[in-house]
């Protein structure tokens, strides 16, 4: 099970009930390294499923990917921020997000009151692709998502906990690909028509040249932030997929989610983080 800090104000709900229904179709990305023993995560998303609102939440688990290859004596390798991924990197993906972090993601959910259900990408085939670039290996490129059986989930209070693990639409040998959470999270908030992407990160937000954080940027201010390559590593799949859904549905936030709150905090009027919006 997942620690989170026990001295969250878990029985106290952080959106009053106008804001709650403002805000009841949200994606949240959580990152793997942001989980740690002083965030209230879990905490805060059981307090949302208590105001009513059921989250669609994704994982990340890189570092404990690279963890388990690197005692494979595999070196990971990234390319734009995504990861290389040979057939052996591959199981090792697929055993770390569905068997390892999903499964407590969603036992630390349910154990402090709430309810989940975790899925892998491919259950259903919630989450589809095919490789669009071969210099990423077995990788896929842009995904699609099937909200059916995730509106199904959450219409029954149920919050859905994905792995972003996708299924091959061009299968031969290998009927799964990798498929790199961001990415998957952008497609999820597209399809599930949401009002909010939420990506909980290991820094504060998206900086700038100088490394100032940006508190809010528009659509066209961060196109030019990325095109003069300031932005380098993760944080470039997390802003392909918030100018995705801000150009055509929602607001994204993108938050140190390590910190006490922050969900709370971001949902509610207090300033955290980068706001990403459309002009």
């Amino acid at each position: 099970m997942i620690e989170e800090n026990p001295n969250s104000k878990q029985d106290e709900f952080f959106l009053n009930k106008d804001q709650s229904l403002r805000f009841n179709n949200l994606v949240v990305k959580i990152g793997g390294s942001t989980l740690g023993s002083g965030d209230t995560t879990f905490h805060d998303l059981v307090a949302l499923q208590n105001e009513g609102v059921n989250p669609v939440v994704v994982h990340g688990g890189g570092k404990l990917i690279d963890k388990w290859l690197g005692q494979l004596g595999v070196m990971p390798k990234f390319v734009e921020g995504l990861r290389v991924t040979d057939a052996d990197t591959l199981q090792v993906v697929i055993a770390i997000l569905s068997g390892v972090v999903n499964t407590s993601i969603v036992s630390t959910i349910n154990q402090l009151g709430g309810k989940a259900v975790g899925v892998s990408g491919v259950d259903g085939n919630i989450i589809v692709g095919k490789i669009d670039r071969p210099e990423l290996g077995l990788v896929a490129g842009t995904v699609d998502v099937n909200a059916d059986m995730l509106k199904t989930l959450i219409d029954s209070g149920i919050i859905p906990v994905i792995a972003p693990i996708a299924t091959n639409l061009n299968a031969q040998d290998q009927p799964c690909l990798n498929a790199n959470a961001d990415t998957v999270a952008g497609a999820v908030a597209m399809a599930m028509q949401s009002q909010k992407l939420i990506f909980m990160t290991d820094v504060e937000g998206v900086y700038d040249s100088s490394r100032k954080l940006i508190r809010k940027i528009t659509y066209k201010q961060l196109n030019k932030l990325i095109d003069s390559n300031v932005i380098h590593g993760g944080m470039i799949p997390k802003l392909n997929a918030c100018l995705k859904v801000v150009d055509n549905l929602c607001t994204a936030h993108i938050i140190d989610g390590r910190n006490a709150n922050a969900l709370r905090d971001c949902l509610s009027k207090t300033i955290i983080g980068t706001s990403i919006v459309k002009k």
